[in-house]
């Protein structure tokens, strides 16, 4: 038998939730590579999803604390379709995927697990990807660790767009 090993799992489980928003409060920080921020913008910033769909699972978050991305400013919203192009471009050229999911979940009926802070999700896909886990049994299988994923993309974020934010 095989086992599925996802640690980072239990940490969420365990975890005291924090107050606040997490999607303002990372940023602020200053610590890049901790909350796994790969490339910072004027209006969003691009992110590892900390508990992700499948390996490369990034997100695009605006700095503004908006609820759905029509509060954002024609700038904001710009930028925002901006880093998804990036992110497309990266992921390819980083871990060569099949395709790509591209989305938002916004308000609680549609998934979002924050709903008041709107973000759009990249996952990269593979042919087979998904098999039997998520179909029977509600789980995702992700073969990779998110710090190994982090020192994978970050290089390719900062090549490609000769980012001035250094690597951590």
């Amino acid at each position: 038998m095989k086992r599925i090993w996802s640690p980072w799992r239990m940490d969420y489980i365990h975890e005291e939730k924090p107050e606040g928003c997490i999607f303002c409060d990372k940023p602020k920080q200053d610590r890049d590579a901790d909350n796994l921020i790969l490339l910072r913008g004027e209006h969003s910033y691009i992110m590892l999803n900390r508990y992700p769909y499948n390996n490369g699972h990034l997100m695009i978050v605006p700095y503004e604390h908006v609820d759905m991305p029509t509060g954002l400013s024609p700038e904001a919203q710009m930028e925002l379709m901006t880093q998804v192009n990036i992110c497309l471009e990266v992921l390819q050229d980083a871990m060569h995927p099949d395709g790509f999911n591209v989305g938002m979940n916004l308000g609680a009926p549609a998934g979002a697990g924050i709903q008041d802070h709107m973000h759009v999700h990249v996952v990269p896909r593979w042919t087979g990807d998904t098999s039997f886990m998520p179909v029977l049994g509600d789980t995702h299988v992700i073969v990779q660790g998110l710090e190994e994923c982090y020192r994978q993309l970050k290089p390719v974020v900062d090549r490609v767009y000769n980012t001035d934010v250094p690597s951590e």
